[in-house]
């Protein structure tokens, strides 16, 4: 089957290829990565800058460019670049100890070259130690060949960011010394009494003890608080602005290069049409908010009518503080800056148990939790459990040897029933995206069901800070090996109170999530919500080594990473490029990576120090 399927993308891309002129033009940068005295919120601190910013300069293509990019080190350490969400060879690929590439070494300067085979809003950023919190990061922009199929009068970059005093290397040593030395949310008496108002003090004291037998908190959301928000590298006093006339159509090119950060984005006042999601186009959904995982993208259209300022409103999930920035007619002015939301708990449904049953005051699988979580608390320190659930549950069953599409897709944002995490806070009346609402703007070419399912479980260890892809840190694991043309379902289990935005280098997977199969939207990262089940068919459609991680940069340092292998074929059977992310415009170039690039005829050149 693997070999008929191969066969007809071959023949297929090779009609195409032979219907479209194998030339592209040479889009050359230059980038310098360094380290320099920079100051974001008050406080002088040396901290990463590529071409003296940060963030790093916006790369500019068009599909079908050849890009060419120099990357200077001049740091004394290795450093790296991955291109996020880029279809390339694997060796370009950007990731330490992957396809053969060791890092740019102090000095030395390493020109990556790869064709552009795709569209849309992406980014760039280390993949080294944790240098992408300290400012290694930027965003790249690629047109289409022909005309945008959502023209816009404007377009802007909206670069969400989390900037911390404390430099990568000390924010892992201290996590590991303690999970919870940045966590500031614990819940208080008053918080208790809310509780009993809003339900009744047998209720409000019942939960209450579950929690404190686990020795968990439900306001523990997030790793890391004392974070300053920045949009474009500016913070909320600075204003970033983006300007337009009223009546013109607006295009804002969402990124969040966050290390650790989930926002609840809006703008009040305007409803936003998705347009794309994670660079590959959707048919267009209007909202009003949407919730933006570490390392997604989502492209917006917005028509603002009236003369006014709008806040462009990116809300930590902690409720710790914003990402504020501003589309105004004119420079100076400021939208109206929201009050914060009430902070969302969570709730036995995050841990895997039934959360409905638990506030009804019956028996349940509540009870359950927690009195395995009073026995383990009891033989193992308390900090080993904060964010971790019991190993399986009714919501989260054990890998089935059969091969059937997902179980039926929640109304939730992948959350599970009943979740605390899934609680935005949305006013009633107002739209948030789901998933469920992605459709894929087209007709995929790959529809066929997966020939096999891989369960990936996500846990870790909080006692000492470690991560895990089913029980196992990176450097303990086996890779996912995958056949070329392979077609397989993962299903993810996160068996934690975290969400995890998982990314898979080098490709992109889709969705199951309730749509046709025609019409399973692209994605190249997925959260996947606490306690919940998720699955995404994935075609292993680019041979090589490809990083497979948690995009939440100190959970991947700590060990939830693990690499999919795709193998290589022999020279001779590679087959001609098939796939299009953006197959009515057709391949550009004729040959798989790895096939000879002489055979293209490079015209033109750009070439950009920025």
């Amino acid at each position: 089957m693997i070999h008929q399927t191969t066969r007809k993308l071959a023949i297929l891309g090779l009609l195409m290829a032979l219907a479209t002129p194998a030339t592209a033009k040479i889009q050359e940068y230059s980038l310098v990565i360094d380290r320099q005295v920079v100051n974001l919120t008050g406080t002088p601190l040396k901290r990463i800058t590529i071409n003296g910013g940060i963030p790093g300069p916006t790369l500019e293509f068009i599909r079908g460019d050849e890009a060419v990019i120099h990357v200077t080190n001049k740091m004394k350490v290795n450093t790296s670049v991955h291109w996020h969400g880029m279809l390339l060879p694997g060796e370009m690929d950007g990731v330490p100890g992957f396809n053969g590439f060791s890092g740019i070494h102090p000095g030395d300067t390493f020109t990556y070259r790869f064709s552009i085979r795709q569209d849309g809003t992406y980014w760039y950023h280390a993949h080294s130690m944790g240098q992408e919190q300290d400012g290694h990061y930027g965003s790249i922009i690629i047109h289409p060949l022909s005309s945008e199929p959502t023209p816009a009068d404007r377009d802007y970059v909206i670069l969400l960011s989390d900037f911390h005093e404390d430099e990568s290397n000390t924010i892992l040593s201290n996590l590991k010394k303690a999970s919870d030395y940045y966590t500031f949310t614990a819940r208080t008496l008053s918080d208790f009494f809310n509780d009993v108002k809003k339900k009744d003090f047998s209720r409000a004291l019942k939960n209450s003890l579950k929690w404190s037998k686990m020795r968990m908190t439900p306001s523990d959301l997030t790793d890391i608080g004392n974070y300053t928000f920045l949009v474009n590298g500016k913070t909320s006093d600075q204003n970033w602005t983006g300007i337009f006339k009223p009546g013109e159509r607006v295009r804002l090119r969402f990124i969040n290069a966050s290390s650790m950060s989930f926002y609840d984005v809006r703008i009040p006042g305007l409803k936003m049409t998705i347009i794309s999601a994670d660079g590959q186009a959707v048919e267009p959904v209007s909202v009003d908010e949407f919730r933006f995982g570490v390392a997604e993208t989502y492209d917006v259209t917005v028509e603002p009518q009236e003369n006014k300022a709008f806040s462009i409103v990116g809300e930590a999930l902690d409720r710790s503080g914003f990402a504020l920035a501003t589309l105004a007619p004119h420079h100076g002015m400021r939208g109206v800056i929201p009050k914060h939301r009430q902070r969302s708990l969570l709730t036995m449904s995050d841990m895997g148990a039934d959360h409905n049953m638990m506030e009804m005051g019956g028996p349940s699988q509540a009870d359950d939790a927690a009195h395995l979580h009073t026995e383990m608390a009891a033989s193992t320190s308390a900090d080993q459990h904060r964010h971790i659930m019991i190993p399986a549950t009714p919501h989260m069953p054990v890998k089935s040897d059969r091969v059937e599409p997902s179980a039926p897709v929640s109304d939730y944002n992948t959350g599970v029933p009943g979740s605390g995490w899934a609680r935005a806070g949305t006013p009633e009346g107002r739209k948030a995206l789901t998933y469920r609402d992605l459709r894929y703007a087209g007709v995929q070419n790959d529809q066929r069901q997966a020939e096999r399912e891989i369960t990936v479980r996500l846990g870790g260890n909080m006692e000492r800070y470690i991560w895990t892809l089913n029980g196992k840190k990176y450097e303990d694991s086996k890779p996912f090996n995958l056949e070329y043309g392979e077609r397989v379902r993962l299903t993810f289990i996160n068996e934690t109170m975290m969400a995890h935005p998982m990314h898979v280098h080098g490709m992109f997977v889709q969705l199951e999530n309730g749509q046709p199969m025609s019409k399973l939207p692209n994605k190249h990262t997925v959260i996947i919500a606490p306690g919940d089940r998720y699955s995404v068919l994935l075609t292993a459609d680019e041979p090589g080594e490809w990083a497979f991680h948690c995009h939440l940069l100190y959970h991947m340092m700590a060990g939830m990473m693990n690499k999919i292998v795709v193998a290589k074929l022999e020279q001779h059977k590679m087959p001609v490029e098939a796939r299009h992310p953006n197959p009515a415009e057709g391949p550009v170039q004729s040959a798989w990576p790895g096939v000879d690039k002489n055979q293209a005829d490079i015209q033109g050149s750009s070439h950009h120090v920025l």
